[in-house]
């Protein structure tokens, strides 16, 4: 992992900060419209709007246009559930990182630098709803420097600055679409806890569901 330097955010990383963590979440859209396409409940009702259409029309290029129009919807569906949750992110704790996470106790926000330029990032705090936890959140590398050992670093970061402040344990919450994160927690000795679908009206109707994952440090080897 040559050239890599994980430290502490600083003021003049917030622009990078903020397009990593976009550019992050947008590639989760096709793996999420995969899903969608996947439930039985999609299924059936383009199929009986295929079926219905193709009678009632005895035209082929109607219920094509129709399911078409349809999936484009979804589609659009799910960038705007996206882009609410980016924007929400944006306006609060990513809008003033130094207050969020550098000016409050048990608490940090890292990057990881190469050659001079963000390429990851991490942070930490106090988890909302277990308070006796610090919860990993932010996690994010660059695509193009995937594959060099950043994620596992910065994962380590967040463990060792939890154990040296004496919390017994890191969780975290992914997306059931992020299958490459969940492949790095679990290598990284986090245990899955629940999932729990996202209580927004669409989220529940496409099963979008979110993971707790939690790394005991006591039991780490």
């Amino acid at each position: 992992m040559a050239n890599i330097q994980i430290r502490k955010y600083r003021h003049e990383d917030s622009e990078t900060v903020k397009e990593l963590f976009t550019s992050g979440m947008n590639e989760h859209l096709p793996s999420s419209f995969v899903h969608v396409l996947k439930q039985p409940l999609t299924q059936m009702f383009l199929m009986v709007t295929f079926c219905a259409l193709i009678t009632s029309s005895q035209s082929f290029l109607l219920p094509v246009l129709a399911v078409t129009l349809l999936l484009a919807g979804v589609r659009q569906m799910i960038v705007y559930m996206f882009n609410q949750y980016i924007d929400a992110s944006l306006k609060n704790d990513l809008n003033d990182i130094s207050e969020t996470y550098l000016r409050k106790n048990n608490s940090c926000f890292w990057v990881a630098e190469s050659d001079g330029q963000v390429v990851g990032t991490v942070a930490c705090l106090p988890a909302e709803n277990m308070p006796e936890f610090l919860e990993l959140k932010r996690m994010s590398v660059r695509r193009s420097h995937r594959g060099k050992g950043i994620a596992k670093s910065l994962c380590r970061t967040v463990a060792d600055f939890t154990r040296e402040r004496g919390f017994p344990a890191v969780i975290l919450y992914t997306s059931m679409v992020a299958t490459d994160a969940q492949k790095l927690y679990e290598h990284m000795g986090y245990k899955k806890m629940r999932q729990f679908p996202i209580p927004e009206f669409f989220a529940k109707i496409i099963n979008f569901t979110l993971i707790e994952y939690r790394l005991d440090l006591e039991e780490e080897k």
